[in-house]
Parts: C-alpha cells; structure tokens; sequence
C-alpha cells in the first residue's frame, strides 16, 4: 500500500533530531509537508524544501519553550494539521536504589508530561480549524511491565491511557488522537540494549508504516505488526505465567551504573 501524499500538511515532531522523529520527518518532508521540529540537539540531517521547515532547539521538559515554538510555527504555517510528541528517554531503573529516583523523574517528565506540554498549545488553533490530529509514541514495553524498566514500562502505559482518555475528549471538536506504539525500531536508544530485539525495523520503515497509520487516523496501532501480535499475547497472559516467564528477563542498563 503507498503512503497518501502529505503536500499541503503541517507536522510538527518532537524529539526530531534522531531516530523515530529525524525519520518521520524526513518522510512528510520528502512528500511537501511543512514541519516543525523541535529537539535537544542541533538538527544536522539536511530536508528536502528547507525554506518551509522551523527548527527549534528545547529541552521538551521546558513548557514554555514548547508554547513558545508551537505558537511560533502556527503563525508560519498558517495552522497546523498533525502533532507527533515523540520525544522519549529510556533508562533502567531500579526502585530499592535512591540514585535513581531522579532517573524515574526524568523519564516521566518527558515522556508523560511533555507530552502534554505538546498538545495543549496546538489544541485551540485545531478546535478553531475543526480538525487535527494528535499522536502519541507509547511502547510495547508499556503493555506489561519488564523487571529493572519500571520507569520505562510505566510511562508509556501512562502515555498509552492519556492518549485514549485524550481521544474522547477530543472527539466533539473533530480532532483524532492516534497512539503508536513502537516495537524495536533500530535507533541510538535500542543500540543501547543488550539482548536479543525480535523483529527489528528500520527506522525509515517505522517512518512509512506510521505516516500510514496517521493518515488513516487509527486509534491505536503497534508497528511493526508481529510485536503486535507479542503485545496481544502478553495481554492475555495469566499474571502466575507472565511472571514466572519474566522475572528473569535480561534488563536494561541503569543510566547511574558504574
């Protein structure tokens, strides 16, 4: 199935210099759209039509420089149609240690919170256009919760039921919330993991099955499709069998480990 074209759409991404957000946006610039990408780092990866994008570089943790570019890049657009909060941090945590308490902090301020700080300043213009659509980047890893990623595993659980409680709010005023829900996309984040990933993407190919499922508008979707599979099952899984198949599941580094 090809990718409807994007020309005449206004995307803004955060998270968008790396990984899943540099690959979503060189896909809806490579189709015309006009994006703004907001990231930590300087955006280096040159986009095809330069002349339309806005780049803003903020930390997603500083509220008011996210209301800053939105209203910045709704006057240069003239509007906005989709909003993608993809910045996320992924670290192993461990509860009984107090070093990573601000670990736990981090990781939900920006990939819960901010993920509100990005909605909430596009939502009047969207109510105002009487369309628009919100997505949210969850995880599989938010399906069950993975030993030594409770930090993790609960924040996108978290952005996964914002999302949904967002959708019905959003539905009077025309405005869709899609989530997306990554399995192991190859990027500097998974790079990091040291144990088998299975059915690993590309994140170009993340990128074209996920403009797909925006454009269709779909509530919630897994990509790629086989981790959705995995996640049905892991859902269904009595809580005796899940926990004696993985409590001894290889976990993820901690960020303060020696």
């Amino acid at each position: 199935m090809s990718t409807p074209p994007a020309a005449g759409l206004r995307v803004f991404i955060t998270g968008a210099s790396s990984g899943l957000g540099a690959a979503l946006a060189a896909r809806y610039a490579a189709q015309g759209a006009t994006l703004g990408l907001l990231a930590r780092r300087a955006f280096t990866a040159p986009l095809p039509h330069p002349d339309r994008h806005r780049h803003y570089q903020a930390d997603v943790r500083d509220h008011a420089a996210i209301a800053a570019a939105a209203q910045d890049f709704i006057a240069h657009a003239g509007g906005i149609d989709i909003v993608i909060a993809n910045a996320g941090i992924s670290h192993g945590t461990l509860t009984e240690l107090p070093e990573d308490l601000p670990v736990f902090d981090a990781i939900f301020a920006t990939n819960v919170t901010a993920t509100v700080a990005t909605f909430a300043p596009f939502i009047a213009a969207m109510r105002a256009q009487g369309a628009g659509t919100l997505v949210g980047i969850a995880s599989v890893a938010g399906v069950r919760g993975m030993p030594g990623s409770g930090a993790y595993s609960a924040s996108k659980a978290a952005v996964a039921t914002y999302c949904e409680s967002l959708r019905l709010e959003m539905r009077e005023y025309g405005i869709k919330v899609v989530t997306i829900a990554p399995g192991y996309i190859d990027t500097p984040m998974t790079q990091q993991n040291a144990y088998p990933m299975p059915f690993l993407l590309a994140p170009e190919r993340f990128a074209e099955r996920a403009v797909r499922t925006i454009a269709r508008g779909t509530r919630y979707t897994v990509i790629p499709w086989q981790m959705g599979v995995v996640a049905k099952l892991l859902r269904m899984l009595p809580d005796a069998l899940y926990d004696l198949a993985f409590a001894r599941a290889p976990r993820k580094a901690r960020k303060n480990a020696p």
